[in-house]
């Protein structure tokens, strides 16, 4: 493949991607509050019913593009299907839900559990283009020269979607429905044509074949005891990405909510839009680092701007202290990412990429997706409410997800020593 081709297919690709990816992960969770008055639960609710679906959808079809030995087809129709599923979100509003279902008596309870459903099917797409198809396609088509370089700016990509994210719904106002179906209708459009440019611009990564093994052998390849123990590397590197992924999920939920609703930032975009931009720039200079000083040197730092971006958010309200504490956070979640991105590319099995996406989606999407947000749940349980025009409640977001979250992470520290010990005696014998 040529590389200017390779880059543009990444950047595209994986912007558009995680585009679709932060409505989902920030906006869904905004949209489900404003509009059917959803409590903590529901929320959790609904990101562990989509980690769930997330990690068997990666899971099986990872495994069956390593079959076919395709990437392109699953790639092209999974972004076409997931344009179009993120545009039915632009008819689940309220009054369009009690014109529908007119003997519904509590159609804001109805349109919960739509948002769940909805968000589950529009899940499966994005999960079989991207987190099974495209990131197997970015593993294939790297090697040992360039590998952090590109998780570098794939990992940037999360940050400059907020960024694209935010700026472009400045105009939004999240309390009206109206808004909501005209920002569905302009992201689902957008993901649909990446899919139409995909049909031109992807290439099959060389080398990649058609596996002899059938699709069942295949599928559990990487759960069996001895693919462990051949890459134990690998194993622990999805251990420690686990931890990570579950102290990200405990605040993620219900960032923009504290944003907004506990710190009353409503101008919160343009606090935020520098602190992304930094932070997009840091993490892309960042993965470099990792071709040169290895997985160990270039996690912990990373790890320690995190927690250090933890304790500032929790402990400081003023705006000044929320724009560093929330650069620091970034810079240390992004710079994280691409480090385990990295680590667990160049740990996997060449030729093998599809069979354990499934295996990273379980340690970056589902685990963390059904503990993390429980945790934040259990956190927020006795959280402040307010009482709304319509006489229903609200809870408000404290600062104690962040307090947890960085409790959440050093269970790392522990697992990186155990590893190390591990590596050492093994040197040994």
């Amino acid at each position: 493949m040529k590389r200017s081709r390779f880059w543009t297919v990444l950047i595209v690709f994986s912007l558009i991607g995680q585009i679709a990816w932060v409505v989902e992960n920030m906006y869904f969770n905004v949209f489900i509050y404003h509009m059917f008055n959803a409590s903590p639960k529901e929320i959790s609710l609904m990101v562990q019913a989509s980690a769930v679906a997330a990690t068997l959808t990666t899971v099986f079809v990872g495994a069956l593009s390593d079959r076919l030995g395709k990437r392109k087809v699953f790639m092209v129709i999974g972004y076409l299907l997931w344009g179009v599923s993120i545009l039915c979100f632009a008819f689940l509003r309220t009054d369009w839900i009690g014109v529908v279902f007119p003997t519904v008596a509590n159609a804001a309870a109805l349109g919960c559990a739509l948002v769940i459903v909805f968000d589950c099917i529009m899940t499966f797409f994005g999960s079989s283009a991207n987190d099974a198809c495209f990131n197997a396609w970015l593993t294939d088509s790297t090697d040992d020269t360039n590998r952090g370089k590109a998780e570098g700016v794939n990992a940037m990509m999360p940050l400059l979607a907020i960024l694209a994210v935010f700026g472009g719904t400045m105009w939004a106002d999240t309390s009206n429905a109206a808004h909501w179906t005209i920002l569905f209708l302009i992201i689902g459009g957008i993901v649909l044509v990446c899919g139409v440019l995909g049909l031109f611009l992807i290439e099959e990564p060389k080398g990649l074949l058609r596996q002899a093994a059938g699709y069942r052998e295949t599928l559990l390849y990487g759960f069996r005891p001895s693919v462990v123990k051949a890459n134990a590397s690998l194993y622990w590197a999805l251990l420690a990405f686990t931890v990570f992924g579950i102290s990200i999920q405990i605040y993620m939920p219900y960032l923009i909510l504290y944003y907004t609703e506990a710190l009353h930032l409503s101008n919160y975009v343009l606090i935020m839009a520098p602190a992304i931009l930094l932070a997009a720039v840091a993490t892309a200079l960042y993965g470099r680092l990792f071709d040169r000083f290895g997985y160990r040197r270039t996690l912990i730092p990373a790890l320690c701007v995190l927690m250090l971006g933890y304790a500032v958010l929790y402990l400081f309200r003023h705006t000044a202290f929320v724009f560093v504490g929330s650069l620091l956070m970034m810079c240390g979640y992004l710079c994280g990412m691409a480090v385990f991105g990295a680590r667990i590319r160049e740990t996997t099995p060449v030729g093998m990429a599809g069979r354990f996406q499934g295996l990273r989606i379980v340690a970056q999407v589902l685990i963390p997706g059904v503990i993390g947000p429980a945790i934040g749940s259990l956190v927020l349980r006795g959280a402040e409410t307010v009482l709304n025009s319509d006489g229903t409640t609200s809870f408000i977001p404290n600062a104690n997800i962040f307090l947890w979250a960085g409790i959440a992470l050093i269970p790392i520290a522990v697992l990186l020593l155990i590893e190390s010990a591990r590596n050492d005696k093994t040197a040994r014998a």
